[in-house]
This record gives structure tokens, C-alpha cells and sequence, in this order.
């Protein structure tokens, strides 16, 4: 307002106004680095300009430049997420994004002038912005649940993105300008989506999976981190278990808008949850992480996710771990244990009830449901075009009707009240009664889904479930050729044409032209790795040696440390 009105001020109001502008200081509590220092920076920035004070305006710009970097404190981490505190909690979509928008408003505003921002941190923005924030968005337009905090307790969160940023990007640098363009056509409607990719976010525990047709993520945490924000400003109050494996799935981007006044929050879609009359209070939701294994692997275009989970809140642990392809992904959980007299539940989905509801059972009998049900042998489940099949027929409990809660009960904002909220709510589960002792579970997931296809999938794709132990989940998928193995102690995997042992907790994927491996755990400094195949590797932290007796090659590799560890590392097989 100041500058609009510029020389129209006194000198008296100009004086007054400055004193209530300049509370944003780079010297503020606010201003650390990470996701408020751009925004207070650019807040004196137009001071300076407002001033016409030129080595402010200078001092504000390299200030700004100097935090586009990647680094393992507050800031863009070396996998392209973002984290704002030092509990190591992705903020990508809310710290992580006013932080991209800050630097690219000013981008364009000294774009030509003797300010303007070093190429090198506008080309790191840009592929934070490609690469970390627009990952973790639906098709690269709607915010994905699992990349979200407190921010999702407020109304609207997860509506669509609109185009501000990228089109400043594409202002300020030709570089990568084509991918850029293509986020502006889809956040306008113009385009549909067509990017095939996924990616595992090491520093965040947080994995993405992007396909034409759909949308999945995996949210997870572990002892290097917190599960969860802090519900500051006390907003996210029921948030306790949204760490614990949480599993998104989306085909339009809608499917969560504005559920969270009436959810279960402890009905969290793919988590595995001890239920509780309720979660504690909400003072208690953050709370260090224990699982020191928790990570994944990935090639860029297929992925796993898995965590050998111990409760932060309760007497509960569960090995569990996803397994992405391209028209499916299987979940695994096994070793589900708790001495607590109390259910325990795995959730495959709670979203907005969006068509009916399909089951089948293992007769072959369909029915479309309604209302409360607890469903014996069910083969598989149908809802809004997403499948849920059993390798094996399950008893499963399920809900679709309207279901009632407040924005009260999540957000003590002053705009939540305890008006009645209503929505038509699809969610199913497993039980696995009280004091569960080494239950498990296993299902597929088919988003573009329709009854035909669900009676022949299995058969007609080849997902095949190798192994789900407490020692190996391990599964398959002809299609893709893949083999995909969570090896959470040393072990040996044998199945058809493939021998793969590790000497280490890893987690591994083999296709017909490589190796790809990570540590979840973050802390090995080497694996040795034995493998049916040819490989020729030799250098400074890799050998191999080719065992013609047993047909094997023996594969030693120094893992990567620092800001790199749990990072995958993809080694090629002999052509």
C-alpha cells in the first residue's frame, strides 16, 4: 500500500508506516533459515525499495541467493524435498513452496537488472520446483495428502495448485522450460496428464508414484526424524498415526478435498493403527520416531517403500512395505504384534464416497453394499474405479454412508467451529483383533479398476507375491519385469531364474538390465551382494567377482554416507 501510494504520503505517515513494515527484519526470530526467511527477506526488500535504498535491496537479494542450496540443515535437502525445522518432517507443500514463490516473485522483478539472481540457484529452484514440490502433487496439480501437515486441517488445503509460480519460472530461465510449460497446461485443463515416474524422498521418508491414470504415495517416518509436525498455531490436532505408512490414492485429485472434519483419524488410509476410544491429546502427536529402518528404492520409474514400524504412541509394531508397478501396486504387512487388549486395524482406503460399492466374494457372488457390513472371503472390492484385490479371500469390514463431524475437532483456529460438517464416506479395513500376535495381511491395489478386470488380474498380469516373512516381503511383476525385495535382516531370496542374498538390511530391485539398492536404515557403510547375474564392476567404492561354479557374482559397495545415505545406488548387469 506504502508503494502505491508512495510520494502521496507525508513524511510523518511514511515514518509510522516504515515503523510497523520493518517488525520484518532479517534479524527477527521468524527469520531462520528455511521456509520464513524468503518471505521476510522479501518483505524488506520492498522496504528497500519503498526507501530507495539500494545496498539494502542488494544485501536482501544475496540473502536470499545464499539460501538456494541444498543442504542436510533447514532448507531443500540433497533429495529435493524440503524441510523447515530441524525435526527432519517434509514441508515441501507449504514452508517448502513459499519458499520456491518468494524467490521466483523477486526472480522476475530484478530479471535484467544488476540484482538478478545467480543462474546456478535459478536452475536448483527450478528443479526443486519440477523435481521435490511438483513430485508431490497429484499429476502436478493437487496437493497429495501424505506430503501435508497440520495445513491439511484447513479448509480447501488440498484444492488444485494455480500457475503463478511456474510461469515466473518459465520468465526468469529457458532451463527445463518445456516441463515447466507442460505444469501450466495441466493446472490450466489444457493438457491430460501423461508423466510415468516415481521417486523415493530419502531425507523424508516419503515415496511418489505417478502414473497417467493415477496417483499413489507412501508417508512414513522414522528415528531420524519426528512422525509428525507439531500441531502449532493448534491446527492438526488429530494427527498422532498420519505418519505411520499413511497410502494416498488418486485418479481425479478430489478425493480427499475437505474430508478431514469427519474422518476416523485412526481409520489412516494404509496405515496400521491400534484402536484406541481415542488419540491422545494433542499435545502428544509429535514424538521422536523409533523405526530405524524406514526407506526405499528407486529407479525413476518403479519403486518400493517399507518400514519396520514401532509405534511412537502405542505397544505396536509391523513390518510393512509397497510395491509400485504400472497399472497396480501390492501392499504387504507382516509381524503385526501388540500386547494391548485392544484391535488392531489396517486401512486400505477412507475417502469421499464417490459411486458405489462393488464386492466380491469367494463364491463369485457380487454385491453392491451400503451402509455398515462386516464381509466374510472377500476376493475383491470395488469403489470409484480403484480395486482392491486379495491373493487369497479375506474377512474385511467396510463403511459407505454419510458420516457427521466438525472442523472443531481438528483446528482451534477462530474460523473452525463446531458447525456439523456432513459427508458421504467410502472407507474399508482389516482387523486383526485384540492382542494381535504376528498377523498380516496382502493386497493389490488396481486403480483404473472395473469387475472384468478384477476377476482375471491376476492371471493375466503376473503379480506374484514371492514372500511376506518377518526376515523378506518380496514381490513380482512379469509385466514390468521386476523383482522387487525388502530384506529386513541378512538373507537369501530364491524364486524362479533369480538368487539375490544380502548381507545387510537393504531394500533391492532387479530388472533385466540392473541392480538397484538402498540402505533404510542409514548408518551401513557396505554391502556385499550376491547375485545369479554377470556383472563387471570395478572402481573406487565397488568390486565384483564372478563365481563360475555357483554362476554368481559377488558385488561389495560402499553405500553412500552424509546427505546421501539411503539414497539408491543402480548398478547395470553385463549385456
Amino acid at each position: 500500500i506504502m508503494m502505491l501510494m508512495d510520494t502521496n504520503l507525508s513524511e510523518n505517515q511514511k515514518v509510522l508506516g516504515m515503523k510497523i513494515a520493518h517488525r520484518a527484519n532479517l534479524e527477527a526470530f521468524g527469520a531462520r533459515p528455511g521456509g520464513d526467511l524468503l518471505p521476510i527477506a522479501g518483505m524488506l526488500g520492498k522496504q528497500a525499495l519503498f526507501l530507495r535504498d539500494a545496498a539494502v535491496l542488494e544485501k536482501v537479494i544475496n540473502v536470499m541467493a545464499s539460501e538456494i542450496k541444498i543442504t542436510t540443515d533447514r532448507g531443500i535437502k540433497p533429495d529435493l524435498s524440503f524441510h523447515h525445522r530441524t525435526d527432519n518432517v517434509i514441508s515441501t507443500l507449504t514452508y517448502g513452496t513459499s519458499f520456491a514463490n518468494s524467490f521466483a516473485y523477486w526472480a522476475v522483478k530484478i530479471s535484467g537488472t544488476r540484482f538478478r539472481f545467480p543462474e546456478e540457484s535459478t536452475r536448483l529452484l527450478i528443479d526443486y520446483f519440477l523435481d521435490g514440490i511438483a513430485k508431490s502433487m497429484v499429476y502436478g496439480i493437487y496437493p497429495d495428502p501424505g506430503a501435508e501437515n497440520r495445513d491439511m486441517t484447513r479448509m480447501n488445503a488440498l484444492k488444485a495448485a494455480g500457475t503463478e509460480l511456474a510461469e515466473n519460472l518459465i520468465k526468469i530461465s529457458d532451463y527445463r522450460s518445456p516441463e515447466l510449460e507442460q505444469i501450466v497446461r495441466l493446472r490450466r485443463g489444457e493438457a491430460r496428464p501423461s508423466l510415468k515416474s516415481n521417486r523415493f524422498f530419502w531425507h523424508s521418508s516419503y515415496l511418489v508414484h505417478q502414473r497417467p491414470t493415477y496417483f499413489a504415495s507412501v508417508r512414513m517416518h522414522s528415528s531420524r526424524s519426528s512422525n509428525m509436525e507439531q500441531p502449532h498455531n493448534e491446527e492438526g490436532l488429530k494427527m498422532h498415526h498420519f505418519g505411520d505408512g499413511s497410502n494416498f490414492i488418486s485418479r481425479k485429485g478430489d478425493e480427499y478435498l475437505n474430508i478431514f472434519p469427519v474422518w476416523d483419524w485412526q481409520k489412516i488410509p494404509g496405515a496400521t493403527i491400534l484402536q484406541k476410544a481415542d488419540v491422545p491429546h494433542w499435545n502428544e502427536v509429535a514424538k521422536k520416531g523409533r523405526s530405524s529402518f524406514s526407506g526405499g528404492v528407486s529407479n525413476g520409474i518403479y519403486g518400493v517403500a517399507a518400514i519396520d514400524l514401532t509405534s511412537v504412541h502405542d505397544p505396536l509394531i509391523a513390518k510393512k512395505a509397497w510395491f509400485l508397478f504400472d497399472t497396480e501396486y501390492v501392499c504387504l504387512g507382516t509381524g503385526i504384534s501388540t500386547e494391548a487388549d485392544m484391535a488392531v486395524h489396517t486401512t486400505l482406503n477412507q475417502t469421499l464416497l464417490k459411486s458405489d460399492v462393488i464386492v466380491r466374494d469367494e463364491k463369485g457372488k457380487s454385491t453392491r453394499v451400503s451402509g455398515n457390513h462386516k464381509l466374510a472371503k472377500v476376493r475383491w472390492i470395488l469403489h470409484d474405479s480403484v480395486g482392491y484385490l486379495f491373493a487369497e479371500p479375506v474377512d474385511l469390514q467396510m463403511f459407505n454412508r454419510q458420516v457427521s463431524g466438525n472442523w472443531r475437532q481438528i483446528n482451534h483456529q477462530s474460523w473452525a467451529t463446531t458447525e456439523p460438517v456432513n459427508k458421504d464416506v467410502f472407507a474399508a479395513w482389516i482387523d486383526h483383533g485384540k492382542k494381535a500376535k504376528n498377523a498380516f495381511y496382502s493386497y493389490i491395489v488396481i486403480p483404473d479398476a472395473t469387475s472384468l478386470i478384477l476377476d482375471s488380474y491376476l492371471s493375466k498380469t503376473g503379480v506374484a507375491i514371492i514372500q511376506n516373512s518377518s526376515a523378506i516381503q518380496a514381490v513380482s511383476s512379469r509385466k514390468a519385469g521386476v523383482v522387487q525385495v525388502v530384506f529386513y535382516e541378512p538373507a537369501v531370496l530364491q524364486t524362479t531364474g533369480l538368487y539375490l542374498g544380502v548381507d545387510q538390511p537393504s531394500i533391492v530391485m532387479v530388472n533385466k538390465d540392473g541392480i538397484s539398492i538402498a540402505d533404510p536404515t542409514q548408518k551401513q557403510e557396505k554391502i556385499t551382494i550376491t547375485i545369479n547375474r554377470k556383472i563387471n564392476a570395478a572402481g573406487e567404492n565397488i568390486k565384483s567377482s564372478w563365481d563360475e561354479s555357483k554362476k554368481v557374482t559377488k558385488l561389495e559397495l560402499m553405500l553412500p554416507q552424509g546427505g546421501m545415505a539411503g539414497s539408491t545406488v543402480t548398478i547395470p548387469f553385463n549385456k
